[in-house]
């Protein structure tokens, strides 16, 4: 499939078989992570796997959601503000979040070509998550996304019109 083919395959699913995914098939879902481009090559992220077995209870105060704990996995991509790449000459924003969520992007558009499904989460509880995934103070969960086979079918995307979405030269 092309990438116009998978970015209009793509979608957020909310319904999961509790099959396993092969190991091949995983691996290429972290390694398409691996390679996302992040601000000076920092890499500024780190992907926690958790596996959804016993872990139902402490995903679910996370994220409240029944399909949210359906799939044999859920994945949780965290920035690292202090190692990630600064804009120091004028605000010093770092760009470890935009890091991670294009980390995330890449995890959902190769899960979708590989036929497993992800759903993007921002709405989770990130206290919830801190204590679950004893995480680090210099540790942020930017998102989560289950991962598994799909058994719910693409609902029709709308998106606003192209017109609608870009300026030319000033706001």
């Amino acid at each position: 499939m092309n990438f116009e083919q998978l970015i209009q395959k793509r979608y957020s699913c909310r319904n999961y078989s509790p099959d396993p995914i092969e190991d091949e098939i995983f691996a290429k879902v972290l390694e398409a992570a691996r390679l996302a481009p992040t601000a000076a090559n920092r890499q500024p992220f780190q992907i926690i796997i958790i596996k959804t077995k016993n872990n139902e209870d402490q995903l679910m105060g996370i994220y409240h959601r029944d399909w949210f704990v359906q799939p044999p996995l859920v994945l949780c991509v965290c920035s690292q503000p202090d190692q990630g790449w600064m804009r120091k000459k004028y605000d010093n924003q770092s760009y470890a979040a935009v890091d991670a969520a294009i980390v995330v992007d890449h995890i959902t558009l190769q899960a979708a070509d590989l036929g497993l499904g992800t759903c993007w989460i921002g709405d989770f509880n990130p206290q919830a998550a801190r204590d679950f995934l004893n995480l680090p103070d210099d540790v942020e969960p930017i998102a989560f996304t289950p991962l598994g086979y799909p058994l719910d079918e693409p609902k029709p995307k709308t998106r606003k019109a192209l017109e609608d979405l870009i300026r030319h030269d000033t706001w």
